[in-house]
């Protein structure tokens, strides 16, 4: 696979040439086996530039008005982009990873970020609402924990790899909450696959830190805070550990839990010599009681008593009692914890237990979504229940007085008390995202995705505005200029227009039975053109109000699927490219022509410019690519820079135009998995991008060169995308 830009002219490093006085000529690079030849001849003179993807060759014509390739822009832009909100929460497939610190905030994660919430005032609201982000993890965070002093935090991250199949090896960062200053790594090379599960102690103030890692033995390991060294490490089991947890009142006391165990641990420092520790276990018995499949969670009461909560919906409690030599297990503890009493809490499992400052307990549901308070020997006080729409409990954490905190399996974050009940304060999406669209003219945009859900987000308020359920995976969206009207494009090839106001469909149609991969609506509004992977672009005409929808043609010539499609500024010709990198116009007013002569384009202006191939931004693209890096482009609406998703997990900020071989870029990371979209508000004040597996979707604040905001972190090199181009912030 080689990346090859090639200027073709006389002079191949300063390009000065003068162009064909008609345009009315056969296309320059046609064989002579005619236009529509796939044979080409690249023997041109100084009028376009080529480059090869998976081997095939790409030939794009340079405009009239462009002399030299010297004269345009070179070096990274003067904006930069600062994360400015992260939408949507981790809850559908982790755990602990939800706590409040001592300033009040809620500090959470998704993707590779962990995000600093305040919810005075509701998010982003007059009170104070705000978020700050940490961003020092390379790959997705698993799991957190919190100091006992409510500032410093511990923060997992999974294993990984980098764009060259380097792998990126899981770590701890223990970092402060205030600075957002990393203060140590921890087991940097020592743990396998990814972070699991994590502990501060607290008899000790903090001094030490429990992991567990997802290796296939779970290997359990104690660490000096302080000086980031290895204490204590064992083999813990082979079966899957989903909490671990020190006794506040015995740091040499850990406890952890998971698939069908509670294990005791007792831990000898060593005299805090690194791996001089050692750690030995006695497992519990459940005896009489049936032994759960899961034990997903467990709390310390003051007493010295654990409750444990499990999947057959029970609360246990385990008392603490001298070891002798006929209990069961392994291991020399000096007292053992067995079972004392059992209560049923709820129907199904039990994803999270909470102690509260008045030492009565709370327990989250999966299957009956119930929130219950539980006083002393288990006696239920008070109870609520999550709106189904949230999904099931996954975490509890205690605000300010009598405020919840309540993380859900659906990736909501909501905030109430057990009398009020619960409202959302953070929302997102389950599932892989792929859809995104910018209103015309007000700050909100819509996705969708493999989860069904059309969402329409208010970027002001940082909130969801609505969402509906398709029923089927939406996989692009547009706006229509008039902001009235909506087309989604879903995975069946039926699309749909929805009233934004409304939320009604007020057409459904479908052209084959192939997913649709782009919707576009003309900047007229008079025209919706749709790209399947029919390797077709159907053609509709368009009611002023975009209510209405007939069949205007199709655009038929493409040998591939349909990725990316753009609209001339006159709203008469279409730009687009395919799977096979293909680069094709259209005439489509004139009645869905494709233009054979591609050169007679050159000059031509976008409306918008999305397509990923093509003169202006062909320097995105880096050197080695196999086509497939660059997931998604869109150039701002004031035509100074452009924005790339690829598939690396970055987002890169270049100058528009781009038309300089392996062009230097601005850098940032924070998604977890590939990027899917990107696009600028109509304002271009912000840029908004969609993690694909990590189903974030992050709104970054464009800042321009000595405008406002805050600096970005000093520049470093990276090897994402151009090794060689690009400055990492």
């Amino acid at each position: 696979m080689r990346f090859i830009v090639q200027v073709l002219g006389p002079d191949p490093l300063r390009l000065l040439f003068s162009l064909p006085n008609s345009r009315g000529g056969k296309d320059p690079l046609s064989s002579p086996g005619g236009p529509g030849s796939r044979r080409s001849n690249y023997n041109l003179e100084g009028i376009s530039v080529k480059m090869f993807l998976r081997g095939r060759p790409i030939t794009m014509y340079i405009p009239s008005g462009i002399r030299s390739l010297e004269e345009l822009p070179s070096g990274p832009p003067p904006e930069t982009l600062s994360l400015d909100w992260v939408y949507g929460y981790r809850g559908r497939d982790s755990r602990s990873n939800l706590f409040v610190l001592r300033s009040g905030e809620v500090v959470y994660f998704i993707a590779c970020v962990v995000v600093l919430y305040r919810p005075e005032g509701g998010p982003g609201g007059p009170g104070g609402g705000g978020q700050r982000h940490y961003r020092g993890h390379t790959d997705c965070v698993r799991c957190l924990a919190v100091h006992p002093d409510g500032v410093r935090v511990a923060s997992g991250q999974t294993a990984g790899v980098d764009k060259d199949g380097k792998p990126l090896q899981p770590v701890v960062h223990v970092w402060d909450s205030e600075t957002l200053l990393k203060l140590q790594e921890i087991g940097l090379g020592a743990f396998e696959r990814g972070v699991g599960a994590l502990a501060f102690s607290v008899a000790d103030q903090g001094a030490f830190l429990c992991v567990v890692d997802d290796s296939n033995e779970h290997m359990l390991s104690v660490w000096d805070c302080s000086r980031g060294t290895k204490l204590a490490e064992i083999k813990s089991t082979n079966d899957s550990v989903l909490a671990v947890g020190f006794s506040p009142r015995d740091s040499s006391c850990i406890v952890t839990s998971g698939k069908s165990h509670v294990h005791f641990w007792n831990w000898s420092g060593g005299a805090g010599l690194p791996g001089n520790g050692t750690l030995t276990r006695k497992q519990g018995v459940f005896g009489k009681y049936k032994k759960p499949k899961f034990i997903p969670c467990f709390v310390f009461l003051r007493d010295g008593d654990i409750l444990t909560g499990d999947s057959e919906g029970n609360i246990l409690t385990w008392g603490r009692s001298l070891s002798d030599s006929r209990t069961p297990g392994r291991g020399g503890a000096k007292e053992t914890y067995g079972i004392v009493a059992q209560a049923h809490a709820h129907e199904g499992s039990i994803f999270a237990l909470c102690l509260r400052r008045d030492g009565t307990v709370l327990s989250g549901g999966g299957r009956d979504r119930r929130l219950v308070q539980w006083g002393p020997g288990l006696v239920a006080l008070q109870e609520a229940e999550i709106p189904e729409h949230f999904g099931a409990v996954r975490a509890i954490a205690e605000g300010l007085g009598s405020e919840l905190l309540v993380g859900t399996t659906k990736n909501a974050l909501l905030r109430g008390d057990l009398a009020q009940g619960f409202s959302p304060v953070i929302q997102g999406h389950t599932d892989e995202l792929w859809g995104l669209c910018t209103h015309p003219f007000q700050n909100r945009f819509l996705t969708c995705g493999h989860d069904r859900q059309l969402c329409l987000w208010d970027g002001e308020g940082h909130a969801l505005a609505w969402s509906i359920d398709l029923k089927e995976t939406g996989l692009c969206a547009d706006f229509h200029p008039s902001g009235a009207v909506v087309a989604v494009g879903l995975n069946t090839g039926r699309w749909l227009v929805l009233d934004t106001e409304t939320r009604e469909i007020v057409s459904d149609i479908t052209d084959g039975n192939e997913q649709l991969s782009v919707v576009r609506y003309s900047p007229d509004g008079l025209y919706l053109a749709i790209g399947s992977h029919d390797n077709m672009i159907y053609i509709y005409s368009v009611s002023s109000d975009g209510a209405k929808s007939s069949r205007f043609g199709r655009c038929v010539g493409h040998s591939s699927f349909i990725t990316h499609l753009d609209w001339s500024k006159d709203g008469s010709f279409i730009m687009s490219n395919s799977g096979d990198y293909e680069i094709l116009y259209w005439d489509v007013v004139g009645g869905c022509k494709l233009l054979r002569n591609r050169y007679d384009s050159r000059d031509r202006e976008w409306a918008t410019y999305t397509c990923v191939l093509g003169f202006h931004v062909y320097g995105v693209w880096p050197d080695g690519s196999d086509g497939t890096d660059i997931n998604s482009l869109c150039r701002s609406h004031n035509e100074r820079v452009v924005a790339v998703a690829d598939d690396f997990c970055k987002v890169h900020l270049f100058q528009y135009p781009c038309a300089r071989a392996k062009a230097p870029s601005l850098v940032y990371g924070g998604h977890g998995s590939h990027v899917t979209s990107v696009r600028f508000t109509h304002d271009d004040s912000h840029l908004i991008s969609l993690g694909g597996k990590d189903a974030s979707i992050f709104q970054w604040r464009v800042l321009g060169a000595g405008g406002a905001g805050p600096a970005p972190a000093t520049p470093s090199r990276t090897p994402s995308l151009s090794p060689a181009s690009s400055l990492d912030v």
